[in-house]
């Protein structure tokens, strides 16, 4: 990250765990949130956008002026347009009216181009992603452009390994599992490689919308969980790393971020009520004494022009 500015370097990072208390019955286990939302842009994508970008960068893929283009549903936009703008760089987002406004707009108050393309009565399926995907490739192509590249870069996951050093500094290495949905499969795999390289080896479990069970069944399907579930195969997602894949109802989700917000005094978006949902269920299966830790993925004021807090 040296091509990147100082306050790139150290906002990023250093975020709290906090054990959650009021929405784990008794009779669990501990179970501990990751809170990402402390990051600049509310969310963990910021160590993803600031790997790929400072990598690029060193590299000499890109310098200021060029444009980087990228296909999302908005939280790895966002950190993709903040990052480009404190470094130089132009950003457009490839996009959909299946996301939430307020990530949209946040995007383009970043400076970015965002381009939309119609969903099916705002579902995220995988002909959605296919669409913006293609349209993504097609605009990289122009000059002086580039493609970030969150579904292939090697940056991606090793973006997010401090997540899991963190995580073991802060668990004192007293980690039995780690949960999380997955959409490029990096998160959970770079925290993963970070709890590994501090010397804690959890067990590891995927996540996925119970409406599109693509890890589970083979076949996915439209759901309203953003930022997983994106309709094939994570190219990051280690199966032999994992002692697990579950699914988790969307309704479920929605329900747990709700409590989150009014019980723990934690905003969260619908992705980190999956993971809190599915940490519980393991907390419960493992009792007392094991430690459950998943990941808080984004801020929920991300998500108060949609229906989750209606």
């Amino acid at each position: 990250m040296s091509s990147l500015d100082s306050f790139l370097r150290n906002s990023v990072g250093g975020t709290p765990l906090v054990p959650l208390e009021k929405v784990v019955p008794s009779g669990c286990g501990d179970v501990w949130l990751k809170l990402e939302s402390s990051n600049p842009t509310g969310s963990y994508k910021d160590r993803m956008a600031i790997s790929v970008i400072g990598a690029a960068l060193d590299r000499g893929e890109i310098g200021p002026g060029d444009r980087v283009v990228e296909y999302t549903g908005g939280s790895t936009g966002m950190a993709l347009a903040f990052v480009a703008v404190r470094a130089g760089l132009k950003f457009t987002a490839v996009s959909s009216d299946a996301f939430s406004d307020v990530k949209l707009r946040s995007m383009a108050a970043y400076g970015a181009e965002v381009i939309i393309e119609p969903s099916d009565n705002r579902k995220i399926t995988p002909e959605l992603i296919e669409r913006m995907r293609q349209r993504a490739m097609q605009l990289s192509r122009k000059p002086r452009s580039w493609y970030a590249d969150q579904f292939g870069s090697p940056d991606v996951r090793a973006g997010y390994r401090p997540m899991g050093t963190e995580i073991a500094a802060q668990a004192n290495g007293r980690v039995d599992v780690l949960c999380a949905g997955v959409g490029t499969g990096g998160a959970l795999m770079g925290a993963a490689d970070g709890l590994d390289e501090a010397g804690v080896t959890p067990d590891v479990v995927a996540l996925e919308p119970a409406q599109s069970p693509l890890l589970t069944t083979g076949v996915g399907g439209p759901h309203r969980v953003e930022g997983i579930g994106v309709g094939f195969e994570p190219p990051f997602l280690d199966r032999s790393r994992c002692s697990d894949i579950r699914t988790v109802d969307e309704a479920d989700a929605m329900t747990m971020a709700r409590r989150l917000a009014a019980e723990e005094g934690l905003l969260c978006g619908v992705s980190t009520g999956l993971n809190v949902h599915a940490a519980i269920q393991l907390a419960r299966e493992r009792g007392p004494g094991s430690t459950i830790v998943t990941l808080g993925c984004d801020s929920g004021t991300k998500y108060l022009t949609t229906n989750l807090f209606a």
